[in-house]
């Protein structure tokens, strides 16, 4: 039973540290865990690839050795047989230990097995394996990251800021913004309005600054500037975390036109004089549509002093062309509610009927 005791003033803040620093070991522990689980995993890889290659070991070799493991190390799950073909791959995948090395520390056995499975190259993998360091995705966040094509889409951001910010700010944010949101989160129809396509945003607020990257904090929406008497107001307005700056999101439901250019402009001018903090960096614009022109895009930058991207969003994601002819037509779906909602024709068994037309001559 605890005695009432009094405590010294400087009691709870020796608790907090201690606490701090058990949960830093914890941390510690896990990530030397997990370090010493994939240089273990790149080693049987190796191990095996190589008789596979010099001695033709085949599936049923791996199948023995597979039981062999499982028996030892009983309720392993890592030693099972498709574990092992990924360690395998793995090694094939990162011939060099010292990336491995490199990465083994940050980035888990599962994130891993996603890489290896859903990319495609290399460069796609390093994309990825970066963005899992930067960010902390989980493997869910990356699994929706690699399926929206984020690699792809970032590959061809739409922006000038390489003539409108420092070098460091430029690639960073080519790195964090990407030509192409895909916002399947959302249940609109295709034909939205603005407005509902910014209150479905807001709706799943942590789904959309996922998809914007990870590295945004949310501020506000219909965000107030006040200029010389007259209100405007910015759709979206976020807070870039590495950068420390705010980001202006405008949301177009069309195709891209050169006077959005000229709007944003305002908006950022207006966030740099009136909304911006000590210590933070000038304003940066998002400009997303439906749709976009290249060239029409390029042109209304080439001139602005604001750092802009524009990009385009989905609300769904398309059907793949090998799907579309396995699933019903609108007409054939009308038809089947048509037959759902009649009501049933019932049918009396053989027998019965046999009984009612006995009946029937009896009377007469």
């Amino acid at each position: 039973m605890k005695k009432n005791i009094i405590l010294p003033i400087s009691y709870s803040e020796v608790l907090n540290e201690i606490k701090k620093q058990a949960r830093i070991s914890q941390i510690s522990a896990v990530k030397k865990v997990n370090q010493e689980l994939i240089l273990l995993y790149w080693n049987i890889g190796k191990i095996l690839d190589q008789k596979i290659k010099s001695e033709k070991w085949g599936s049923a070799i791996i199948d023995s050795l597979v039981l062999d493991l499982q028996k030892e190390f009983t309720g392993s799950l890592g030693f099972s047989r498709t574990n092992l073909y990924q360690m395998i791959k793995f090694y094939q995948t990162y011939p060099l230990i010292q990336i491995v090395q490199s990465l083994a520390g940050q980035i888990s056995w599962t994130h891993f097995n996603m890489l290896l499975s859903k990319c495609k190259t290399n460069k796609e993998r390093a994309y990825y394996a970066n963005k899992i360091i930067e960010n902390g995705w989980s493997v869910r966040v990356l699994e929706h990251q690699i399926e929206a094509n984020t690699f792809q889409s970032s590959k061809k951001t739409q922006s000038n800021f390489k003539s409108t910010l420092p070098k460091v700010a430029n690639r960073e944010l080519l790195n964090s913004i990407k030509d192409e949101y895909i916002f399947d989160f959302l249940d609109l129809e295709d034909s939205h309005s603005e407005r509902q396509l910014e209150l479905g945003l807001l709706q799943k607020i942590n789904a959309f600054l996922i998809e914007m990257g990870g590295v945004f904090s949310f501020i506000g929406s219909q965000y107030r500037l006040t200029v010389d008497g007259d209100d405007f107001f910015v759709d979206i307005l976020l807070f870039h975390r590495r950068l420390r700056c705010m980001v202006a999101i405008e949301l177009k439901i069309g195709e891209f036109k050169p006077e959005y250019a000229g709007k944003m402009q305002f908006y950022l001018t207006a966030l740099n004089e009136t909304s911006q903090q000590p210590g933070e960096n000038p304003s940066i614009g998002i400009i997303l549509c439906k749709s976009k022109k290249k060239t029409i895009v390029e042109y209304a930058l080439k001139e602005a002093k604001q750092p802009i991207a524009v990009a385009t969003y989905r609300v769904t994601t398309k059907l793949p062309s090998d799907l579309k002819n396995e699933l019903p037509t609108p007409k054939q779906i009308e038809t089947l509610f048509k037959i759902t909602d009649a009501s049933p024709i019932v049918q009396a068994p053989p027998g019965q009927l046999r009984k009612k037309k006995a009946k029937r001559v009896n009377k007469k």
